[in-house]
């Protein structure tokens, strides 16, 4: 007697959609990196502005994503706008120092404490924002190049990896859907990203 096949598991519905917020947060990623690459000599406000609504747009794809604690894009949002609103130096770097420091940490926590598919790129991630918020401080008398640079140089590795991982993620889901295909990756496990 011969048991029937039993189909393959399919990823849980919070692993399918992962992607898309991903990445929206490596967009949003990539275009700061780019824009702190190809400004030449930008300005307190540019550095303002560019940093605040930073933040701002990775607190929401943070929060789209419903992976990390509320509280992790809520203080993200508050960089934003207090780099927005002091419109100095000091005051964008450490509202960004602010932000990317509960990004990391919180990041770092999730890739330690949950072993998916996803945890080393958390990690990775975590350690890249709490890199950047350390560094952070030790430009602000260089200015807004410099500090454009440092924040930059962060987002454009960070943009990079949750390209990937959204693009393999994206794919992962859709081979999951197909009759017969296996979910997820060999030896990934096919518990969701929660």
């Amino acid at each position: 007697m011969t048991l029937p096949a039993t189909p393959a598991p399919t990823p849980p519905a919070s692993m399918a959609e992962l992607w898309k917020p991903v990445l929206i947060r490596a967009v949003v990623a990539l275009v700061f990196g780019l824009v702190t690459i190809f400004w030449g000599s930008p300005s307190v406000h540019i550095l303002a502005w560019a940093a605040g609504l930073y933040l701002l747009a990775t607190a929401v794809s943070v929060w789209m994503s419903r992976v990390l604690p509320v509280a992790v894009p809520v203080v993200m949002a508050i960089g934003g706008i207090g780099a927005l609103a002091t419109q100095s130096d000091a005051g964008v770097a450490l509202s960004a120092v602010l932000g990317l420091l509960v990004l990391g940490v919180a990041e770092l926590v999730r890739g330690l404490r949950k072993r998916d598919s996803l945890a080393r790129d958390w990690i990775i991630s975590g350690i890249i924002a709490v890199g950047t918020a350390a560094a952070l401080p030790f430009f602000i008398s260089l200015g807004a190049h410099a500090l454009l640079g440092v924040a930059g140089g962060g987002a454009i590795l960070t943009g990079v990896l949750w390209m990937l991982s959204g693009l393999t993620l994206r794919h992962d889901a859709q081979v999951g859907t197909q009759p017969g295909s296996q979910a997820t990756a060999p030896g990934a496990s096919p518990e969701a990203v929660n």
